[in-house]
């Protein structure tokens, strides 16, 4: 009997032993492990904070980013900068061009037209500012390209992460939904989408209907701008459709060059969950080319803004957009041709800065790729 007891004890002091040495391993396993993602979170932090230094080292791009700033502030606070309503108008005044602009302009304008001060940069064929109609077309380009790059990153990114993580035929299967969006031509496809839209759910529908619905959301997006009826939700809509899909491949592509790296399978070994791995370790490694392609992309939402207004199915009238500004003033570009520049000036300049600030973010966070396209 006291053999038996003394084995048992024995084989408890050895299971004990073992736990304990499980035990600590598994301790070691997991400091060490945490050590590594504090360093590899720190090592992230330090990188941002280099690029967040190059960035400001960059003129051009600090000039972007100052601009842009500029512009945000312009069209948020319109209604204090601006010197007219956008809407108000005086037939008296038509096609009026003040004195500095008839001096610089070719031709004798006073021989043809009303010379005055009255407003800043003249007036359009309805008496209404341009200067006023400017400005506040900021509240109408700058939303637009933030939505398209806001519906680009989100869709876009949770596409393509899903897509080029999990790969396979979950992978063929996404990629051929955007190869065949892609068939279409992108700019005919919005061209089809906004007639759709406006001969669909424009104008007074019967309340209780999907038109009436979705005529309700426009006018409270509209309010939210400080537009009266401008069709906002339309245009958001219609680019919406198209933006996300080149940062859906850029992250898809993105991820299958990092999903089979040393870190990611370190990961998978420890027993860290699909959702974690792609949070925590592999978004932060994309986000760099993401954040440039998505800034360089805001021109591209906002020049489509600019020539559905242009020609027709962009924001509805009276509310401005330097589009429409634009296809008014060329109606009579000999004549008054300050009607044409200078909303093509305020185009261009939001062009350049959102540039500027794109290829400064591209040298920042991927010193390797400056000076290239």
């Amino acid at each position: 009997m006291y053999s038996y007891s003394k084995e048992i004890d024995r084989l408890i002091k050895g299971w004990r032993d073992e736990i304990i040495q499980a035990l600590r391993r598994w301790i070691s396993v997991n400091s060490v492990a945490g050590a590594a993602e504090g360093e590899g979170q720190q090592r992230v932090a330090n990188l941002w904070l280099d690029a967040w230094h190059r960035l400001l080292r960059n003129r051009a791009a600090v000039l972007g980013g100052v601009l842009i700033l500029v512009l945000v502030l312009v069209g948020v606070f319109a209604d204090v900068v601006a010197p007219y309503h956008y809407s108000e108008g005086d037939s008296v005044h038509n096609h009026m061009v003040p004195q500095w602009v008839a001096d610089i302009m070719p031709g004798d304008m006073a021989a043809y037209t009303q010379i005055g001060d009255i407003y800043p940069l003249g007036a359009d064929y309805l008496g209404r500012d341009l200067l006023s109609r400017i400005i506040y077309g900021v509240r109408v380009s700058l939303p637009v390209g933030f939505m398209g790059a806001m519906t680009a990153l989100v869709i876009g990114l949770v596409y393509g992460c899903i897509s080029g993580y999990y790969g396979g035929k979950v992978d063929n299967i996404m990629m051929r939904i955007v190869d065949i969006m892609y068939a279409f031509p992108t700019m005919l496809l919005i061209i089809l989408l906004m007639a759709f839209f406006k001969t669909s759910f424009g104008g007074n529908q019967e309340p209780g209907t999907a038109a009436y619905t979705f005529n309700q959301i426009n006018r409270a997006v509209d309010g939210l701008l400080g537009l009266q009826g401008g069709g906002m939700l339309f245009i958001f809509m219609g680019i919406g459709v198209t933006a996300w899909m080149g940062i859906a491949r850029l992250a898809r592509g993105q991820i299958l060059s990092l999903k089979e790296k040393e870190f990611v399978e370190a990961s998978h070994m420890i027993g860290a969950r699909d959702l974690r791995i792609i949070v925590r370790h592999i978004l932060p490694n994309i986000m760099g080319p993401i954040l440039v392609a998505i800034t360089l992309n805001i021109p591209t939402y906002i020049t489509t803004e600019v020539f559905l207004s242009f020609i027709g199915l962009g924001v509805d009238p009276p509310t401005p957009s330097w589009g429409s500004m634009i296809s008014d003033g060329s109606r009579a570009i000999r004549s008054y041709p300050n009607q044409v520049l200078f909303p093509s000036i305020a185009l261009a300049i939001t062009m350049f800065s959102f540039n500027f600030l794109g290829d400064g973010l591209r040298d920042a966070l991927d010193p390797r790729m400056k000076g290239t396209s």
